[in-house]
Formats: structure tokens, sequence, C-alpha cells
């Protein structure tokens, strides 16, 4: 189905109650990622403008000892944004990326401090989410293209192997070393996230690939989120950032393809956040795409979502740039939103 018959279909099959649920949050939300720093009142009103009614909020750089996002930080993040019509759906900290943290090493512990700290501002303001990823020394992308006149990220394994990787580290770090990591990681947050009623959310690697620049990842396959809800013990306040497009660039390496993986943590309620993206075709080479432009059928996805009535947030995720893009890149985040929306109302119809 082309994108015009599929937004022509999905809007006129929007029913009022469907509408009403959307305005109340019912169902399947959608949100953006947003860098707080240096993010305008205008871009908020595009935002609003665009009808979106929740954000995640990333806060702090990728290095030791991040400020913390203090509760007043937060606070007033939370009033800005509710003066355009927004609530906060989840709140990223970098602190937990620190390589104190994610290697094990010294110091570790004044790390997750901070972001224990975070996790219960989030609490006390009722932001129901924290997301987090577990990968020391990742490379994300090998290069930037164009594609049908856009730019966007493109991964070649090739490339990386031969041209970008070298060791990021004095030593290599096995898989056991970042598991003992994550979970001494894990031990000392998680309980503090539930006293929080905070749900704390986990992102697979990007790129799914078992040891990038001499450092193990552990999140490239079904077996490692398995093996890190057992680490969870069953905890409610666990689960997943599930993006979709680093599922979609492992292809049937993964264990479980994109649609059993939202059977089975779907199914349960393990799955809180979901990254809405498409990538040209799996490893060895992939190129991001716009949602309806990859090889993997969105509009599947999503009802497969509504399927096991998942009711957290659908992000946009890597918005491709197009002509003029500058900040929260309008014209592709824009596009990106309305084709969401669109296939919601196709699901839920």
């Amino acid at each position: 189905m082309n994108r015009r018959r599929l937004l022509t279909l999905a809007m006129a099959s929007l029913s009022t109650a469907a509408l009403r649920g959307q305005a109340e949050g019912a169902g399947i939300r959608i949100a953006h990622r947003l860098d707080w720093k240096g993010l305008s009142d205008d871009d908020l009103l595009f935002l609003q403008q665009i009808g979106l009614k929740w954000v995640r909020l990333e806060f702090g750089e990728a290095t030791n000892g991040a400020e913390p996002a203090t509760f007043e930080v937060l606070r007033q993040a939370r009033d800005r944004c509710a003066r355009f019509g927004m609530k906060i759906f989840s709140g990223v900290h970098y602190s937990y990326r620190s390589k104190r943290v994610q290697l094990g090493l010294p110091g570790r512990d004044q790390d997750i401090e901070t972001y224990i700290q975070f996790l219960r501002n989030l609490g006390k303001l009722e932001i129901p989410v924290a997301s987090y990823d577990f990968h020391p020394a990742n490379t994300y992308t090998t290069s930037m293209v164009r594609r049908n006149g856009y730019t966007t990220r493109e991964f070649d394994l090739a490339d990386f192997r031969t041209k970008v990787e070298k060791p990021a580290f004095e030593r290599e770090y096995s898989a056991d070393d970042i598991w003992s990591a994550y979970e001494y990681f894990v031990k000392a947050t998680l309980p503090v996230a539930a006293e929080s009623h905070v749900k704390m959310v986990l992102h697979p690697d990007d790129p799914p690939l078992a040891k990038m620049n001499g450092v193990a990842k552990l999140f490239t396959h079904y077996d490692g989120y398995h093996r890190a809800e057992q680490i969870a013990a069953g905890s409610p306040w666990w689960g997943l950032t599930f993006c979709v497009g680093t599922w979609s660039e492992g292809g049937a390496a993964m264990g479980k393809d994109v649609f059993e993986m939202i059977s089975d943590f779907g199914g349960r309620g393990k799955i809180f956040e979901v990254h809405f993206r498409n990538v040209t075709g799996p490893l060895p080479h992939f190129v991001e795409t716009f949602p309806d432009e990859g090889y993997l059928d969105m509009a599947k996805v999503m009802r497969a979502l509504h399927q096991v009535r998942f009711t957290g947030a659908v992000e946009p995720d890597h918005v491709p740039k197009l002509a003029g893009d500058t900040g929260v890149l309008r014209a592709g985040t824009a596009y990106c939103i309305a084709y969401i929306k669109a296939l919601i109302a196709q699901a839920e119809a």
C-alpha cells in the first residue's frame, strides 16, 4: 500500500473514541526524543502544533561525573513542557554511560549514585520511565549518506572492521566482564526504581554485533535480553526499550524476529518504549530510512503492538535530515510523527 493511500484510509477510519483516547493518553502513545539542552520554546511550539502529547527528555553528556538532572531542573522541564500541552514519558541521564559503570571500574558507585538520584527525581515528579543502554566502546555508524535526497546514517560491517575499528581501551573486555558490570549496576539501581515507581527500560545494542572495538556487547540477541530479565528477578520495574530498527539490523541472527519479540516481551507487558525506525536490510550493510521506506512492514509492526495491548510510547528514532532541517529536524520529525499517527489509527480501526 502506498503512503498516500495508507494515510487516507487511516485518517478516514479515526473514530471519535480513538481521538478521545489519544487526547487522554490511552492506548499507544506517541513521544519524541529530545535533547533538553538548547531546546527552544519555538521547538516546543512546533511539537505542540503537530499534535505531540509526550516527550522523552535526554540529559547530560556521556562522560564520567555527568551533572545530575536535579529535581528542580526536572521540575522546570516538566512545567515548561506542560505549557505546550506535553508530558514527560521518559527520562535519560547519561551517568549510566560512565565507563566506570559500564566497565566495572573503581569509582563507579559515585556515578551510580548520580543515576539513583535521577531515578528518585523522576519518581517524585511521576515521570514513569527511565531509558538506558549498556554498550561501552560502541560505534553507531560508519558514514552519513544521501538516500532519495535526504541525509541519513549508514553502517557497513566491512568498512567498520577495516577502516574504523580500533581498541577502545588498554585491554579487551569479555562478555563475562560486561555482564558482571551490568548486573552490579542493575542490582544497585532497580530496587530504587521500584521504590520510586519508575520503570527501567533497556535498549538493545545498535548495531547488534557481539564485539566492537575490543569490548563485548550483550544485547545483540534474544538470549541477552532473556538473561537480563533473569538478573531483574521478575521485577515489574524492569523492561525493554524495544528498538525496531536495531532488531531489524540483526535480521535472522537475533534469535527471535521483531514480531516474535513483540509477542513474547510485549505480550507479557515488558515493552514500555518503542523506537520506531526502519532500515534497508539486515547486516552486513544497512542504511537507516523513513519508516515507510525500509524492508520491514511497519504497519504490521504497529498492528502487532496493538494486538498485545501496548500502551507505552512509540518514538521516531534517528530521524533522517530533510532539506533545511536543523535542531529538532522539524520536517523529518513531522513526517515521522504523522506517519506513526496514521499507523496507530489504522491499527485501532
